[in-house]
């Protein structure tokens, strides 16, 4: 019996491609969260400045996500420190946490605004239609330059819980323009809630999704876009693999699986296995972008309980 890991493909095509992958999402970020704040900043004065709740609102709406860029700026942070005795696998899972927390907040947020629209349907409340949409129109273009730069990042789903964050302020920015046109004409103050409640359902599908996919990573369920019985039909195809049995594969942080797995192979000397545990490793690697595997070989003389070992075997 014999354990290996997967370290060359691991080091070389994994570790150097998420250091700079990670160093280009954290400068991202920061161009981010340096445009959401310097509009924070704004949203907040010429709210006080024009006595607009609405402004202020907005203004505190952007507060939240500034928070949760922050909070994904610092995850990577985290993530990029070194693995310890203890962690052995680093800190990639505070990105995973992060994108949870994103998602939680973005649900929260809809109760705090069906709660508003909620009082504003009772009470409608003239608002000062024309100076929220000067300061909606200069708060879209930056949410949307802020979309854009996140959007240039793929795979990383701490990036994708903050690319939807700025989409649902993106989405809130044209909605409130598209009000604040509407009701600087026609004084329909009633429009103002019924846009918010449009919002609060794309937003809770949005934080549905960001959700369910944290959760399914952190709960270490098989990756989406990989299929189990694949994997081991595939490895079963190599010629020396007598069967594969008790395989598990998950996700690590975003883009990064690993996988482990028993292999029922013919009794040979502990050298030679080298070669077989290569091919299993380039195999899974290049067909389902797994680049940490942990593999277990057994044959005939593995254990005492060869009978139920067999009996397990798949293939």
């Amino acid at each position: 019996m014999s354990i290996h890991h997967n370290t060359k493909i691991d080091k070389v095509s994994n570790s150097s491609h998420n250091h700079t992958h990670r160093g280009e999402e954290r400068s991202k970020l920061i161009l981010a969260c340096s445009l959401t704040g310097t509009m924070f900043i704004v949203e907040a004065i010429a709210g006080f400045l024009t006595n607009s709740l609405a402004l202020l609102s907005d203004a505190g709406h952007m507060l939240t996500h500034l928070i949760a860029l922050l909070i994904s700026l610092g995850a990577i942070m985290f993530a990029a420190k070194p693995p310890t005795a203890r962690k052995t696998y680093g800190f990639y899972r505070l990105e995973i946490l992060a994108a949870l927390f994103n998602g939680a907040t973005l649900f929260l947020i809809t109760l705090w605004i069906f709660f508003h629209a909620y009082k504003r349907i009772i009470n409608p409340e003239p608002i000062a239609s024309w100076h929220m949409l000067i300061v909606a129109i200069i708060g879209l273009i930056v949410n949307l330059a802020c979309a854009y730069i996140l959007n240039t990042s793929h795979g990383s789903l701490n990036i994708k819980s903050a690319f939807i964050h700025m989409m649902a302020d993106t989405f809130s920015s044209l909605v409130v323009v598209f009000g604040a046109i509407v009701m600087n004409y026609t004084q329909w103050y009633m429009l103002d809630p019924a846009l918010s409640i449009m919002i609060c359902i794309v937003i809770l599908v949005w934080s549905y999704q960001l959700i369910t996919e944290s959760v399914d990573i952190l709960l270490e369920a098989t990756p989406k876009d990989v299929d189990l019985e694949n994997v081991v039909k595939s490895i079963n195809e190599l010629d020396e693999i007598e069967g594969v049995h008790d395989v598990h594969i998950w996700t690590i942080t975003s883009g990064m699986y690993a996988m482990s797995a028993h292999v029922y192979i013919k009794d040979l000397m502990v050298s030679e296995t080298h070669k077989i545990m290569a091919k299993i490793n380039a195999l899974v690697n290049e067909e389902f972008s797994i680049g940490h595997t942990v593999i277990q070989f057994e044959s005939d003389v593995c254990s005492e309980g060869i009978e139920e070992c067999r009996n397990l075997v798949i293939g």
